[in-house]
């Protein structure tokens, strides 16, 4: 066809390996990529509505392409379309909605449509109810980097009291092991050295792409297979519920030397009584046992956690139950969220409400504790030997690359170094 098309993602790597996918079927079809910032005949935004912030950049974004390209397509697809169609279709600008189960036959849909003059009727909208979404899409990233992210897993059966993700990507499914094998296999083809595994929930890797009504293989299961694949030097597990994260899968990957010495796993709290208010299943007991155990048998392990902060009755004894919580137990990092209200979750009903301001500042107190954590961690490892793999581009002549266990490195750019694991004494 010879049109041009730029892509644009918002939250997770997920989103990251199925915009990659999509932008391969395009190139297929006749379309030229582009970068987001050049023009382009159509510019696709694959969102993200895990928090209201993630809604309002989509929104900016489409505004940014109406001064720039007002003739352009614009095309929304991802979690904030499927969960709120008709409120994206009437935003200025927007030709076409895809939900969850149009978002792989994009190409078909740009076939059909043309850009018109706004007529105040709004996008098209092509979208279905969740529950009548199932099958399992792969996709993986590929692009100039050492390392690609691999979609193995898509959904979640849990209904957290806090999120949308069961309403915007449906039932939990997986691929088959022999289908990321498969996969793998044609990253490895590709130069790929390193592989991100990730899903919506990755430990219930194994639920058919029916919808999840059988299971055919464990996430213990894949783990196994992969490590016996050759081509691919290292492979990281994105993240995984505490109460999924078997003590097989730890030890296993204290032996393995393709598995990395790197988790992150959900935390979302320190207080049982906001676990249980978030409809978690577990308690910090079981957290705080699964970190014990990865530090006993690899203690040079980087853990990583997500954690909310103003959840909905949250009081100042709670969030503190929460800070020395984290403060005590051996984690190197915190990814943390401040709680937004999202409509269709039970979390709203919840009283009383954290006021944003407070919200905010314990926003920054946890973010200071990971930085704190993150640099104790590095510390910690000063001296000893561990293996980088190093990034393709430099910048400012440096280049870049990460250890086996997540600590980031900086180097004066080498050549011989690109998209080469090196010894590296820390």
């Amino acid at each position: 066809m010879g049109k041009t098309v730029a892509f644009h993602t918002l939250g997770c790597k997920l989103n990251y390996s199925e915009t990659s996918t999509l932008t391969r079927s395009l190139e297929a079809e006749g379309f030229v990529k582009r970068d987001f910032e050049e023009d382009a005949d159509v510019y696709v935004i694959n969102t993200c509505s895990v928090t209201e912030n993630a809604d309002k950049e989509c929104r900016m974004i489409v505004r940014r392409i109406q001064k720039r390209a007002p003739q352009a397509m614009v095309v929304i697809t991802g979690c904030y379309a499927q969960l709120k169609p008709k409120e994206i279709a009437q935003i200025e600008g927007v030709d076409l909605v895809l939900g969850a189960a149009e978002k792989f036959n994009l190409a078909s849909h740009l076939k059909e449509i043309a850009k018109g003059p706004s007529d105040g009727g709004g996008a098209k909208i092509c979208s279905c109810d969740i529950e009548d979404v199932g099958g399992f899409h792969s996709s993986f990233s590929a692009n100039d980097r050492t390392r690609a992210f691999l979609k193995v897993q898509d959904g979640c059966d849990y209904n957290c009291s806090f999120c949308t993700i069961p309403l915007a990507r449906g039932h939990s499914r997986s691929d088959s092991i022999e289908g990321v094998l498969h996969n793998m296999r044609e990253l490895a083809a590709s130069g790929t050295r390193e592989i991100v595994l990730t899903g919506i929930n990755l430990g219930d890797f194994g639920k058919g792409a029916d919808g999840g009504r059988t299971r055919d293989s464990s996430f213990f299961e894949l783990v196994q297979a992969m490590d016996e694949e050759k081509g691919i030097d290292r492979i990281r597990i994105s993240s995984i519920e505490p109460n999924l994260l078997t003590n097989e899968i730890i030890e296993f990957v204290a032996r393995s030397k393709k598995f990395m010495p790197h988790f992150h796993i959900p935390l979302q709290s320190g207080s049982d009584k906001i676990l249980g208010l978030m409809r978690r299943r577990y308690k910090r007991e079981l957290y705080e046992e699964r970190v014990a155990d990865i530090k006993e048998l690899m203690p040079h392990c980087c853990i990583g956690a997500d954690v909310i902060v103003g959840f909905p009755s949250e009081s100042d004894s709670d969030f503190r139950e929460t800070y020395d919580f984290l403060h005590r137990i051996d984690v190197s990092y915190l990814h943390v969220f401040t709680y937004s209200e999202r409509a269709n979750t039970l979390a709203p009903g919840i009283k009383p409400v954290v006021p944003v301001h407070i919200r905010n500042e314990r926003n920054k107190a946890l973010r200071n504790l990971s930085y704190q954590k993150m640099q104790y961690f590095t510390e910690q490892q000063r001296g000893a030997s561990r293996k980088v793999l190093f990034e393709i581009a430099g910048k400012n002549a440096m280049m870049e690359g990460f250890t086996d266990n997540y600590i980031k490195v900086e180097t004066p750019y080498r050549s011989e170094w690109e998209k080469q694991v090196v010894d590296w004494t820390l």
